[in-house]
C-alpha cells in the first residue's frame, strides 16, 4: 500500500515513545508498503512555544533562558532514548542544537523589538515540529531504514499568507509535492516530513491551524495519490462517546466522512475538520489507529456511510466552552437583512458561529459561538444594532453546551428525534435550543453546561451504543 502515516504529540511524548513509533513505521515498510511520515511536536510543546514568545514580548529574559534550556534537554534526552548508534545520535544532537541557537536569536529578536507579529509567531511555532522530526529521523535511520527529512514548505507544501491558520494553494502544491517527494517515494525511501507546517510563495513560514499535522498528512496523501492516510493516536479510533465521560463508550469500526464531520466539528476533537474536508473531496480514505495498541483496527473513514437499522445513532458528543446569544426584537419582523446584519458583525469579528435556531415569528434569533469570543461580539452587536428601532435586546448566557447526536442512520428514519427528545426529557433536563440540519446526519441542541454529561450518558444508553 502507498500510505502516509501521521504521529501525533501524544504518541510521541518520550524518546522511548518515538522509538516505539519509528519501530511501527519499520514494520509496515518491511511488508512492502511505501511510507511518508508526517510528525506533530512532541506533547505539549507547541504550548511552551506559545508561552515563550509571550514571555520575550515582556523581555523576561530568565524565563526564556530557562524555556530554552529545558527544551533542548528534553530534545536530547529523547534522542539518546531513542537512537543507539552513537554517531546517528550525534548528528542528531548537532542538528537539534542548531535549530535551538535557531530560536534562541529569534526570540532575542523579539526581545528587543518586545513585540510579536503573526509572521514571528508562527515561525516561533514551527519549532516543535522541527525538532520532533529530527528526532523521528534520526530514529528511523537507527533502525536502518532510508529516510529523508523535509520541511512542510520544503516538501512542496505552499500556502497563502494568512499566518497562523493558513490554507494551501494545492494546485501549485500538489505539483510540488510529486515533484519532490514523488521520486524518493516511489523509491521507498521514507519522507519524514514536519507537521504542521507550510511556506508562502515567498518562502515565509506559515502554520496551518491547530492540529494542522493531521492536514499535513492528508495534503500530502492527495498530492502523492495514497491508499490511505493513518492517523496514530493514543486512543483506538472514533468513539461512540467521549470515554472520559461514558465508561462503556467503544471504538467505531467504520464511519463515512459525513459522519466524522459531524462529530469532529461537534467535540470529538480527533481528527483536524478541514484535513476531513480535503481527504474527503479527494477520496482518500483516512483510519485512525491507536500507537500503544497496534492490534486495535482503528476507525477507517470512507466516502459512503454504512447503514444497518440497529444502529442509526453512532456517536453522542458534547462540545463545551461555548456561549448562547439571542437577539430579540418585535421590529425584526419582516424586516429584510435583519439575519444578515447580525451575522455580518459576527464576521467581522472573526468569530465561528457553531449552531443557529430562528424563531417562525423572525421575532427572535438565537445562536452559538466559542465562549472566548462572547464579550466582543456582544459589544459589537449593541453597537450596531441597540437603538435602531428593530433590535429590543441582546442576550448573552454562559450556561451552555452543545449534545450532539451522529449517524447516517438517521437519514429517513421516523422516530428518532422522538427517542432522542424523551431520553433527555426523562432525565429532567431542559433543551433551550435544537437545530438539525437537511442532510440528517445529526440532530443538536443546547442544554446547560451541567446538564452534558448526564444527557450524553441517557442518549449512549437509548440507541445502545455500549452493546
Amino acid at each position: 500500500m502507498r500510505l502516509v502515516m501521521k504521529f501525533g504529540g501524544t504518541s510521541l511524548g518520550t524518546g522511548s515513545e518515538i522509538r516505539r513509533a519509528a519501530s511501527t513505521v519499520r514494520n509496515y515498510s518491511q511488508q512492502r508498503n511505501k511510507i511518508v511520515v508526517v510528525v506533530s511536536a512532541m506533547s505539549e510543546v507547541t504550548d511552551k512555544l506559545i508561552e515563550a514568545a509571550g514571555e520575550a514580548t515582556l523581555r523576561n529574559r530568565d524565563s526564556t533562558r530557562l524555556f530554552l534550556k529545558n527544551l533542548e534537554e528534553r530534545h536530547a534526552q529523547a534522542s539518546r532514548d531513542a537512537i543507539r548508534s552513537s554517531e546517528i545520535l550525534d548528528q542528531t544532537l548537532a542538528s537539534l542544537n542548531g535549530q535551538i541557537a535557531e530560536l534562541e536569536n529569534v526570540l532575542i529578536g523579539i526581545d528587543h523589538l518586545g513585540e510579536l507579529t503573526s509572521r514571528s509567531r508562527d515561525y516561533i511555532l514551527s519549532f516543535g515540529e522541527k525538532l520532533s522530526t529530527i528526532v523521528m529521523a534520526g530514529a528511523l535511520k537507527d533502525l536502518g531504514l532510508r529516510t529523508e527529512y523535509f520541511l512542510g514548505g520544503q516538501c512542496g507544501i505552499v500556502t497563502d499568507n494568512c499566518f497562523g491558520e493558513a490554507k494551501p494553494l494545492m494546485n501549485i502544491t500538489k505539483q510540488q509535492v510529486k515533484e519532490k517527494l514523488g521520486p524518493i517515494f516511489e523509491a521507498g525511501v521514507i519522507a519524514v516530513v514536519t507537521g504542521f507546517i507550510g511556506a508562502t510563495q515567498e518562502g515565509q513560514t506559515t502554520t496551518l491551524g491547530r492540529d494542522g499535522s493531521d492536514y499535513t498528512a492528508t495534503i500530502l496523501g492527495a498530492s502523492l495519490q495514497v491508499d490511505e492516510v493513518w492517523i496514530w493516536k493514543d486512543i483506538d479510533g472514533l468513539m461512540t462517546a467521549d470515554p472520559k465521560a461514558e465508561s462503556s463508550a467503544k471504538t467505531i469500526p467504520l464511519l463515512s466522512f459525513p459522519e466524522a464531520m459531524e462529530m469532529a466539528y461537534f467535540g470529538a476533537k480527533v481528527i483536524q475538520p478541514r484535513a476531513l474536508v480535503l481527504a474527503w473531496e479527494r477520496e482518500i480514505p483516512i483510519r485512525v489507529k491507536n500507537a500503544f495498541n497496534l492490534d486495535s483496527p482503528g476507525t477507517l473513514i470512507v466516502q459512503k456511510p454504512r447503514v444497518r437499522s440497529e444502529s442509526v445513532v453512532k456517536a453522542v458528543t458534547v462540545t463545551n466552552n461555548v456561549a448562547l446569544i439571542t437577539v430579540t426584537g418585535g421590529g425584526m419582523v419582516g424586516v429584510p437583512g435583519i439575519t444578515a446584519k447580525v451575522f455580518a458583525v459576527i464576521g467581522e469579528k472573526n468569530v465561528n458561529v457553531l449552531m443557529i435556531s430562528q424563531s417562525s415569528s423572525e421575532g427572535n434569533i438565537s445562536f452559538i459561538i466559542p465562549r472566548s469570543g462572547l464579550e466582543k461580539i456582544v459589544n459589537a452587536l449593541e453597537l450596531s444594532l441597540l437603538g435602531k428601532g428593530y433590535v429590543k435586546e441582546i442576550t448573552p448566557e454562559t450556561d451552555a453546551c452543545i449534545v450532539t447526536v451522529v449517524g447516517a442512520g438517521m437519514k429517513g428514519t421516523p422516530g428518532v428525534a422522538a427517542r432522542v427528545f424523551k431520553a433527555v426529557a426523562d432525565q429532567g433536563v431542559n433543551i433551550r435550543m435544537i437545530a438539525q440540519g437537511s442532510s440528517e446526519l445529526s440532530i443538536s441542541f443546547v442544554v446547560e453546561e451541567s446538564d452534558g454529561v448526564k444527557t450524553l450518558r441517557a442518549l449512549h444508553r437509548e440507541f445502545k451504543l455500549g452493546c
